[in-house]
C-alpha cells in the first residue's frame, strides 16, 4: 500500500489552508506530521483521506488518483483514528469496534464470525478487551481513544491515519500505542500519524515531516529534523529539546 502527494493544495471551500504538500508513504514505514495548533495538519490528513476534496496537486493511493477509489474502496484500504469521536448512541466498544468492519460487508450487513473474532481481537490488543461490553459513554476518555485504535485495526486495512492517537492517554497507555504503531509496522502496514510530542515522532517515525501555516517547513529522518533549531523556528519560541521534552528558553531576569 502506498500513499503519495505531490503539489497538494487542500483546504475548504472558499478557506485554502496550505499547498505545495509532497509527500510519500510506503508498506512497513511511519510518517509524522508535526507542527503547532492551526498549521493545517488535520486538514491535510483529511484531504489525504479523501474525506475533503483536494484544491490542486494530485493525490495517488497505490499509484491511482485517489479520487479514482469508490468509497468503499478507500475504506477498506485506508484506516482513520480521528483526535475524538463523541456519538449519540450508546454503543457497546464491541459495538463499535465492529464498525470497522463496514466497509468488508456492507453498511446494513450483520457482523460475521469474522467481524466478531477480528474485532475482539483488535480489542485484546489494545488490552481493552475486558471492556468490551461496556457503553462507550461510560468509558474514560483514554479507553474510548483505545477503542478508536481498535476500530481501525479491524478495518484490516494497508494504510492507518492517526490524529493525535495519545491524546488524552496516560504515559503507559501512550506506550501502549507507540508499541502497537511498532508492531503495524514490523506487519508492513503504512502509517501516518500526527503528533505534537517531538519525542513519539523520534520513537516511532521513519520520517517526520515539519509542517508551517499550510506548507512544508522541513522534512526529513526523525534525528536530522527534530533539532533545537527547527523546533525554535516551528513553534515560535527559543527551545531546548532534552529526551521526550522539549522545554522553552527562560530568558535572563533583568538586572534591578
Amino acid at each position: 500500500m502506498t500513499l503519495e502527494a505531490r503539489g497538494l493544495a487542500f483546504g475548504y471551500r472558499g478557506h485554502p489552508v496550505g499547498s505545495g504538500i509532497d509527500l510519500a508513504l510506503e508498506a512497513g514505514r511511519v510518517l509524522c506530521l508535526l507542527g503547532p495548533n492551526g498549521s493545517g495538519k488535520t486538514t491535510l490528513m483529511k484531504t489525504l483521506l479523501g474525506l475533503l476534496p483536494a484544491q490542486g496537486g494530485e493525490i495517488l493511493l497505490d499509484g491511482r488518483p485517489l479520487a479514482d477509489w469508490n468509497p468503499r474502496e478507500r475504506a477498506a484500504r485506508l484506516a482513520y483514528v480521528p483526535q475524538a469521536a463523541e456519538t449519540f448512541f450508546d454503543f457497546s466498544l464491541a459495538e463499535m469496534v465492529e464498525m470497522g468492519r463496514t466497509a468488508h460487508r456492507g453498511l446494513f450487513a450483520r457482523p460475521s464470525r469474522r467481524d466478531a473474532e477480528v474485532s475482539r481481537a483488535a480489542l485484546q490488543t489494545l488490552g481493552i478487551e475486558l471492556l468490551a461490553e461496556r457503553p462507550i459513554h461510560r468509558v474514560s476518555g483514554g479507553e474510548r481513544q483505545l477503542a478508536l485504535i481498535a476500530r481501525a485495526l479491524a478495518t484490516e486495512a494497508g494504510l492507518v491515519v492517526l490524529d493525535e492517537p495519545t491524546a488524552n492517554l496516560d504515559f503507559g497507555n501512550q506506550m501502549r500505542v507507540l508499541a502497537e504503531i511498532a508492531r503495524l509496522r514490523e506487519r508492513g502496514i503504512a502509517i501516518l500519524l500526527c503528533s505534537h510530542d517531538p519525542g513519539h515522532a523520534l520513537e516511532a517515525a521513519d520520517e517526520v515531516l515539519l509542517i508551517q501555516k499550510g506548507k512544508t517547513f522541513t522534512r526529513g529522518r526523525p534525528a536530522d529534523v527534530i533539532t533545537d533549531e527547527n523546533l525554535s523556528r516551528l513553534y515560535g519560541i527559543e527551545v531546548r529539546y532534552h529526551g521526550p521534552h522539549a522545554r522553552p528558553v527562560q530568558p535572563a531576569p533583568r538586572a534591578s
